[in-house]
C-alpha cells in the first residue's frame, strides 16, 4: 500500500504515476475521499467516547435526584457511540479496499507506457554468429537433457523432465548462484512453496494477475511463483534491525505459474512452463537506501550473466508493465539465437514500502520510532537460463561448451556431448 501521508501531500504525483501506468486516476480520488471519510469517522467516534466518559463520571458523582436523568443520557449516548463505531468500522473497510486498489507510485525516471515501451539501457557481449542454430529443445534432446514428451505424459502440457546432464546443469547453475549470493553476504534460504492468502496478498500478487497463481482451495493456500513471496512474508508483523545495513536473503525454491494469459506463446521447450526452479535475491533495507540497493541487485544479476558468457541487454521496464508492487524494474534479457530475439532471464524490482505496509514490516528509524522498510527482489538464476546456455554455446558437432565459471559446479566438465 502507498503512504497515505504522501498521498495527502502529493496527490498530483500519485495521479501522474497512474497516468504513466495507463491506469485510472479516479482511484486516487476515491482513495482520498475514503481517507477523509475515515478520519472524520474516527474523530467523531473519539469525540463521542470522550463525551461518554465525561457523562459516566458525572453519573458516579451525581446526587440521587440527578442520577436518573444522567443514566438515561448515558444510555442514549452509548447507543450513539455504538453507531459511530459501526460507521468507523465501515469507513475502515472502504478505506482498505480503496487503498489496496492503488498500485505503488512509479519512481521518477521510469518510462511511461506499456509492455513495448521499455528503454534499452545497455547491450553487453557479442551476439554469436551461428549458421542454422538449433533451438534449446533440439539440443537438449540430443544431449539427453530435456524430455518434454514424458513431462507432458505425467503432468500435462508445459511440464518436462530434466534428465542426465540437464538435471546436472540446472543444479550447477543454481549452486553457482547460491555461492555468489553467499559471497556477497546473502543468507541462503530454502523456502516454503505454499503460502497463506495474507502473505500472497501482502506481496501484491492477488491483483490483476491473480489468475496466473495456483490455489489449493481445500487448504486455502497458494503455490508461489517466486520465493519472493515467502521471503517477503518471513518478517511479516516484525520490527527488524537494519542498524548494520540491509538484510539480504537468497531463496531457492520450486516455482509454479499457470501462464493463464500466454495463449500459446513459447509453447515449445522450457521457456514458458508451469514449474521451474529459481534462486531469488531479496533485500530489506531503509527507504533512503532502496534506490542504491536496486542498482546493487542489478549488478549482481549481471555478474551472473557474465559468468555464463551469454550476450544480453538491460531494459528499464515501462510503468504499465511493472505490476502493482514495483516502483521501478530492470530486466536482463539474453540473446536467443534460434529465434533471433532477446529473452528475459532476470528481473529486479524496487517495491519501496508497498509490500512492507501490507505485511507490517518495520524498523526503528533515527528517531527510534518504527518506520516501514523497503523490500527489493532480483532473479539470480532460473531453469530458463538453460535455454540461453544451450543455444549460445552450441557447437557445430552438436556438443555444448560449458562456460568456465560453471565448470567447477559440473564436476569439471568443459563440454556437454551427445
Amino acid at each position: 500500500m502507498i503512504d497515505l501521508r504522501f498521498l495527502r501531500d502529493n496527490p498530483d504525483a500519485v495521479r501522474a504515476s497512474q497516468r504513466a501506468r495507463g491506469e485510472s486516476e479516479s482511484l486516487v480520488d476515491e482513495l482520498l475521499a475514503a481517507d477523509e471519510r475515515r478520519r472524520a469517522a474516527v474523530a467523531k467516534a473519539d469525540a463521542l467516547r470522550g463525551e461518554q466518559k465525561a457523562v459516566s463520571n458525572k453519573v458516579k458523582a451525581a446526587s440521587k435526584d440527578e442520577r436518573p436523568a444522567l443514566v438515561t443520557a448515558a444510555r442514549e449516548l452509548a447507543a450513539t457511540v455504538k453507531a459511530a463505531e459501526a460507521e468507523q468500522a465501515e469507513a475502515d473497510a472502504v478505506l482498505r479496499e480503496a487503498h489496496l486498489a492503488v498500485p505503488n507510485v512509479v519512481e521518477d525516471g521510469a518510462p511511461a507506457g506499456g509492455e513495448d515501451d521499455y528503454v534499452v539501457i545497455r547491450e553487453v557481449g557479442a551476439i554469436p554468429q551461428l549458421e542454422n542454430p538449433l533451438d534449446h529443445l533440439a539440443i537438449g534432446e540430443k544431449l539427453g537433457a530435456i524430455d518434454m514428451e514424458r513431462g507432458s505424459k505425467v503432468g500435462g502440457s508445459r511440464f518436462f523432465f530434466l534428465t542426465g546432464v540437464g538435471a546436472l546443469l540446472e543444479l550447477a547453475l543454481l549452486n553457482m548462484a547460491v555461492a555468489q549470493a553467499v559471497e556477497y553476504g546473502f543468507t541462503p534460504m530454502i523456502t516454503p512453496t505454499l503460502v497463506k492468502p495474507e502473505i500472497m496478498g501482502g506481496t501484491g500478487f492477488l491483483g490483476a494477475h491473480a489468475d496466473e497463481i495456483y490455489r489449493l482451495e481445500a487448504d486455502d493456500l497458494y503455490l508461489v511463483g517466486t520465493s519472493e513471496v515467502a521471503l517477503a512474508g518471513y518478517h511479516s508483523d516484525e520490527i527488524i534491525d537494519l542498524s548494520n545495513g540491509a538484510k539480504r536473503y537468497a531463496g531457492w525454491s520450486t516455482c509454479y505459474r499457470r501462464e493463464a494469459g500466454s495463449y500459446g506463446k513459447d509453447t515449445r521447450g522450457i521457456i514458458r512452463v508451469h514449474q521451474f526452479d529459481k534462486v531469488e535475491m531479496f533485500s530489506y533495507t531503509t527507504l533512503d537506501q532502496a534506490h542504491d540497493e536496486h542498482l546493487r541487485l542489478l549488478a549482481w544479476e549481471e555478474e551472473m550473466l557474465a559468468k555464463v558468457e551469454i550476450p544480453y541487454r538491460v531494459i528499464d521496464v515501462a510503468a504499465g508493465d511493472l505490476g502493482s508492487s514495483a516502483a521501478r524494474k530492470f530486466d536482463c534479457e539474453a540473446w536467443l539465437p534460434s529465434q533471433n530475439r532477446y529473452l528475459e532471464l532476470t528481473s529486479t524490482s524496487n517495491c519501496t514500502d508497498f509490500q512492507s505496509r501490507r505485511l507490517n514490516i518495520r524498523h526503528r528509524g533515527a528517531s527510534g520510532r518504527p518506520e516501514p522498510v523497503a523490500t527489493l527482489n532480483g532473479t539470480l538464476a532460473t531453469t530458463r537460463w538453460i535455454v540461453s546456455i544451450l543455444e549460445n554455446h552450441q557447437q557445430a558437432d552438436g556438443s555444448v561448451k560449458v562456460p568456465a565459471a560453471l565448470r567447477p559446479f559440473l564436476g569439471g566438465r568443459d563440454v556437454l556431448a551427445p
